[in-house]
Parts: C-alpha cells; structure tokens; sequence
C-alpha cells in the first residue's frame, strides 16, 4: 500500500525521513501476495471504531427516511395534491445561498 500525503511539504526533516521509510516499507511489500500479511513478520491490522458503524446506521436511517419522504411527495404530485409553499422555498433558497457565500 503506498501513502500520498501532499501536505509533506511542511514537514521538519525527521517527519521526512520517516515518511520515507514508511514508502520504502511500503514498496519493499508491494510484491507480497495479500495474504501473505504484506512485509514479512508484520502483524498490523485495521480495526474500525464503533463510531463508524453508528455513523453507517445513521446515514442507512437518513437515506430511508429521505426516501420515504420522496416517495410521500411523488404520490402528492402525482394525485394533484401537491401544494409547496413558495415563501418557504425562497426562504430556505436565500438562506442556502447567505451560507455558502460565507464559509
């Protein structure tokens, strides 16, 4: 596996050399088959936080609610039934754009 870091450019010189190393250890694997645990003797591994599968649990919840709620407004549209309210859309479309002019 090779590390792109283009932030490399601010670093003292034993940050650098350590970078260095790490491609070097990098290369000297590159030719190891995957399961043969990349450089000999190496026992590293990857383990993910329970953070990381909160946040896929809540961005699963997010999309079915999204979607449920697209599906909710394509019946009202498709029915007729389908009032938006244009003060809130121009609201909500000023708003969006103060917001991002200022960040």
């Amino acid at each position: 596996m090779q590390i792109y870091d283009r932030n490399l450019t601010g670093t003292s010189a034993p940050e650098t050399g350590r970078a260095q190393e790490s491609q070097n250890l990098s290369r000297a694997g590159a030719g190891k088959s995957p399961t043969s645990g990349g450089v000999e003797g190496s026992s590293d591994r990857v383990e993910f936080s329970g953070t990381l599968s909160q946040l896929s649990r809540a961005l699963a919840t997010f999309e079915s609610t999204r979607a449920s709620r697209v599906q909710a407004l394509a019946v009202e549209y498709q029915s007729g039934k389908y009032k938006p309210d244009a003060a809130a859309t121009s609201k909500g479309l000023v708003a969006e754009a103060i917001s991002d002019g200022s960040q």
